[in-house]
């Protein structure tokens, strides 16, 4: 796996700029071109310096552009020979997409057709890695969520796209032989990650001493996946060939999560606690409690047995250890 070309879609994105970060500093062997929209979701300078850490290394070449631009793409595709795509480029967001549906059709349905169409047109390209989400599962009962359960019943706009990505990925692997690869991620966090999420907002608040609301009075569960444990993922997908499924397709779909539920009174003490510990706040405001919201699930659980049992590896990373890693980088980044 030396010597490639990989388009990193969305990599002033969270996961993409971590994961091209990633491999770059363990010293992967890759020319990689990263592209993304710079849209204002959240703090465009926060993308703007991710890209400019990027921008160190020597094999990197960071394009502005929209994957639901069909032309850009198809212009980019016919000036590098990719040798893997990586598409992480998604508008983001349960909540945002109940007011704002525009937005995932543009990026999460067109963009991720024009994705495919691209590779459909290039030869060079010998596996589709894509982002789906832990969402399509829906409000599903049993637990833990595993890769052969029902996920036709999506109970938000984002999810849904997701899973439209997911058939759609499908379809292109059946009628053209493209190896194809979805990562359905369970709530990633770290330093340098979205400021629209739950332990980031959490984080911002609480050095308010604003108070903060717990949806469903407290009592939900999220399966919480470090970011370092997701990019280790996707690079030994990366330099692994795609099984054969059921139907004799090199189409996987894997769940990208750390098996072990957290409950969110637990969570939003976890983040509490550290704070106190780095002397950055007095004392844990006492949160408030609301109804689920339109959109929500009650729990996600990850069951990571296939990716255990195909890449010997499956994340782990404690949320104690992980959020203590994003404080440490959430001091030094937004209060030296």
């Amino acid at each position: 796996m030396t010597n490639k070309t990989i388009l990193v879609t969305g990599a002033a994105g969270f996961i993409g700029f971590s994961l091209i970060n990633y491999l770059y500093e363990h010293n992967f062997d890759y020319t990689i071109i990263g592209i993304d929209n710079l849209n204002d979701y959240y703090d465009v300078n926060l993308k703007l310096n991710r890209i400019k850490i990027l921008k160190k290394y020597s094999n990197f070449s960071f394009l502005k552009m929209d994957i639901s631009n069909k032309q850009d793409l198809d212009d980019l595709f016919k000036e590098f020979n990719f040798d893997i795509v990586i598409n992480l480029a998604a508008q983001a967001g349960v909540r945002y997409s109940i007011s704002n549906p525009d937005a995932y059709i543009q990026s999460n349905v067109i963009g991720f057709y024009n994705i495919l169409e691209c590779v459909r047109h290039t030869s060079s390209v010998k596996h589709l890695i894509y982002a789906s989400s832990s969402s399509i599962y829906g409000n599903n009962q049993k637990v833990p969520y595993s890769e052969k359960d029902k996920t036709s019943k999506p109970v938000s706009l984002y999810a849904a796209s997701k899973l439209t990505n997911e058939q759609f990925a499908y379809a292109y692997c059946k009628l053209y032989g493209i190896p194809c690869t979805g990562l359905r991620f369970f709530t990633a966090y770290g330093p340098y990650g979205r400021p629209d999420m739950a332990y980031f907002s959490f984080t911002n608040k609480m050095l308010r001493n604003e108070q903060i609301t717990l949806f469903n009075n407290g009592d939900m569960y999220r399966d919480f996946t470090y970011i370092d444990d997701v990019c280790i993922t996707i690079s030994k997908i990366i330099c692994s060939n795609v099984k054969l499924n059921e139907d004799n397709l090199p189409y996987q779909v894997y769940n990208i999560g750390n098996h072990h539920p957290e409950n969110l009174r637990d969570f939003y003490n976890t983040i509490g606690e550290c704070l106190l510990k780095h002397q950055m706040i007095l004392k844990i405001p006492e949160p408030k409690y609301l109804p689920m919201q339109p959109g929500d699930v009650y729990q996600t659980y990850a069951d990571t047995e296939k990716l255990e049992n195909d890449f010997e590896f499956c994340p782990k990373t404690s949320l104690k250890d992980g959020i203590e890693k994003f404080i440490v980088w959430y001091k030094q980044y937004y209060l030296k």
